[in-house]
């Protein structure tokens, strides 16, 4: 396939994708565009909101219009892992001969909504490790493949942190993007009443099917990029190091642990999708900067102090970008 046919492909899947969400969804320009991001990205994402921002509707209304499977799973204190990855039934034949049966869980899905996922345990949580990483799960010694492609959702509330277990490093940086949904404008609270409130059924058409993704996650990866931009996503990953040598003082005053390899990997990726649904053939600085927050806003570890001082992590991010700018400019 030529350049200008495969982003011409990214670009129109994306308009049709926003226009047969935007029957349901009102707003969340953002959101829609970081979801297709990390769909095209093969990435999992955590968005974190209050309730009744529409975050599951998100989550549902997308997997109907790409045609994939759909699970949700509610996460509570009391979920086991095998709620999560099924397990092994014990069976009985006419002849009443007795065999295991594996009875596949909710795992088993293409878009896997994680409802709440700070509310389980972290032993339930780290079920999901293997599953996000591999694409496949591992049952009393026996493999499992996922169906490609495969996406995990997560959602959590940023205020009722009472009963709620903080997700282990290890997994939340497995997370591609962490996206904040923000409150609705007046005019689009008035459109979502008009919406929710009437008889209004709108009628989704699937423009987006697995084969599909399969494809322009390949083209993706074939997108070029400068070494200049490939330094510049690696100084804002090590500016967010609190070691001596940083040049960016809110990093060594407030950050315990700064963004793992994986950040600067998401930056390039995520920066590649970003030039191309703007119609341009390779990504540039002002892509980086724009997909920094999302890529490391949960990747950067505040210190006690940190947490004590109630600092933003994503002033410390726009502090690492303005002074990675700066010495480049150097």
């Amino acid at each position: 396939m030529k350049p200008e046919e495969a982003v011409k492909q990214i670009v129109d899947k994306y308009t049709a994708l926003k226009t047969e969400l935007g029957k349901v969804i009102v707003g969340q320009e953002d959101l829609l565009q970081k979801l297709y991001i990390a769909i095209l990205c093969g990435g999992h994402v955590l968005i974190e909101g209050v309730p009744g921002l529409g975050k599951t509707l998100v989550i549902k209304t997308l997997s109907q219009v790409m045609d994939l499977d759909y699970s949700r799973i509610q996460f509570t204190p009391d979920l086991m892992p095998a709620d999560i990855l099924g397990t092994n039934i014990v069976n009985e034949d006419e002849n009443g001969k007795r065999f295991f049966e594996f009875y596949k869980g909710p795992i088993f899905g293409q878009i896997i909504l994680a409802d709440e996922i700070n509310r389980a345990t972290p032993k339930t949580q780290s079920a999901l490790l293997e599953a996000m990483q591999e694409q496949r799960i591992t049952i009393f010694g026996k493999e499992y493949q996922l169906e490609s492609p495969f996406m995990v959702l997560a959602t959590q509330n940023p205020f009722e942190m009472e009963g709620t277990y903080p997700l282990p490093e290890a997994q939340i940086d497995r997370f591609f993007f962490k996206l904040k949904i923000d409150y609705p404008t007046p005019n689009q609270m008035l459109e979502i009443i008009n919406k929710t409130t009437e008889n209004y059924q709108p009628d989704l058409n699937k423009v987006i099917v697995a084969t599909d993704i399969i494809e322009m996650r390949q083209l993706i990866r074939q997108v070029p990029v400068s070494t200049k931009v490939k330094e510049f996503a690696v100084r804002i990953v090590m500016g967010s190091h609190p070691i001596e040598r940083c040049p960016i003082s809110r990093t060594r005053k407030y950050v315990s642990f700064g963004a793992s390899p994986r950040g600067a990997q998401t930056l390039i990726m995520a920066s590649k999708v970003l030039a191309i649904i703007n119609g341009r053939y390779n990504p540039s600085l002002d892509d980086i900067r724009e997909i920094a927050k999302p890529t490391l806003r949960h990747r950067i570890i505040l210190n006690l102090r940190g947490q004590a001082e109630g600092v933003d992590v994503d002033e410390i991010i726009e502090d690492i970008i303005y002074g990675v700018a700066e010495e480049v400019q150097k």
